[in-house]
């Protein structure tokens, strides 16, 4: 039985279809979640001219273009001389802009809630590795944006290896990165990365894979059964899976995730998610989820989702079964503190 017959003859037509209905969402949720700075250069230039909007998304037509197998145009950019930035929330933009993470900005709530579209024109002999730097300069100068670094030590989430060892499989093949020069497949997406583009491709079924090059291959699906969200990962590393518990682990109210294990080569994972764990993760990204269906909602609720709305009970027991574990510790922690910026940019 393929997916998509089994989703249809999960518990009705309307739990099914809400289930996809959020893994869409999802998705376009991950594709921005994976989105990040290339390194930034010395100076700060400009670009030459720059257009800010705030984003006017038709997601009716977004979910239709995913669910055949469309991938959107989403995230960050840059090619040649121009510079997109699509549907990227302000908050995403200054992580992309000063190269660390969103969960390292700390500043008002509703920079993960105002998206934005920009389109830009970078000056004749620049190049990519400039943009970070102009972008930074251009929410200077439109949101009037002021900020300072500070290190200090918080409660972070260690990420160990448990009592029995790991229980992760070891990729037999290093990950190699994507050469830009290679066509994209049919259904794929390309956005850049620190370390080099990063390649995406939606099934018709919302199911998503995500091509990161050195840092492994992810794909996201649904399990109608269990109604959750499963996440198998090839030729990751610790680093990469430490940041994507920590999407989920503050997206459930919890902390960042810090890569203690001490392994140093690219593994083979695979976890998995309640429904409500993904809701969370979404909402928390401002990305609007529909509610679940009336009838048989409860019922079909996992029993650890409805004593533990937050899902970190779920998140525990995932990184167990790779016999890994968490550990409340504190660590230094760099932070970049917004002391100024503004909703609405000023006129183009």
């Amino acid at each position: 039985m393929t997916t998509e017959e089994q989703i249809q003859s999960y518990s009705g037509h309307r739990n099914a279809e809400y289930m996809r209905k959020v893994l869409r969402r999802f998705t376009v949720v991950s594709c921005l979640a994976w989105a990040a700075a290339v390194a930034p250069a010395q100076t700060k230039p400009t670009f030459e001219v720059a257009s800010i909007k705030p984003t006017a998304l038709d997601m009716a037509k977004l979910m239709a273009e995913i669910q055949n197998g469309k991938m959107p145009r989403l995230g960050p950019r840059v090619d040649g001389a121009r510079a997109e930035y699509i549907f990227m929330a302000l908050k995403d933009l200054i992580a992309l802009a000063y190269n660390v993470k969103p969960y390292q900005i700390t500043g008002p709530d509703w920079l993960a809630r105002q998206q934005f579209d920009i389109i830009a024109k970078l000056p004749d002999g620049a190049s990519k590795d400039d943009a970070p730097k102009m972008l930074q300069a251009l929410l200077e100068d439109r949101f009037k944006l002021a900020l300072h670094h500070e290190s200090k030590e918080q409660p972070v989430l260690a990420l160990v290896v448990g009592k029995g060892g790991p229980k992760m499989k070891e990729s037999p093949e290093a990950p190699k990165p994507i050469d830009p020069n290679t066509p994209l497949a049919p259904g794929e997406r390309e956005i850049d990365s620190p370390d080099g583009p990063v390649r995406m491709t939606v099934n018709k079924n919302g199911s998503s894979t995500m091509n990161m090059g050195a840092k492994g291959t992810v794909s996201y699906s649904m399990d109608p059964a269990t109604r959750s969200m499963k996440i198998e990962a090839s030729r990751v590393t610790m680093g990469g899976l430490a940041d994507m518990l920590t999407t989920f682990s503050q997206a459930s109210g919890g902390r960042q995730v810090k890569d203690m294990t001490g392994l140093t080569g690219n593994y083979q994972v695979a976890i998995a998610f309640s429904l409500e764990d993904l809701m969370n993760a979404a909402r928390a990204q401002g990305v609007a989820v529909p509610n679940p269906p009336a009838e048989g909602a409860a019922a079909a609720m996992p029993a650890d989702a409805a004593s533990d709305p937050g899902g970190f009970s779920s998140l525990v027991q995932a990184v167990q079964s790779m016999g890994l574990k968490l550990e409340s510790r504190k660590a230094m922690v760099e932070q970049l503190v917004i002391d100024h910026v503004e909703k609405t940019p000023t006129e183009n």
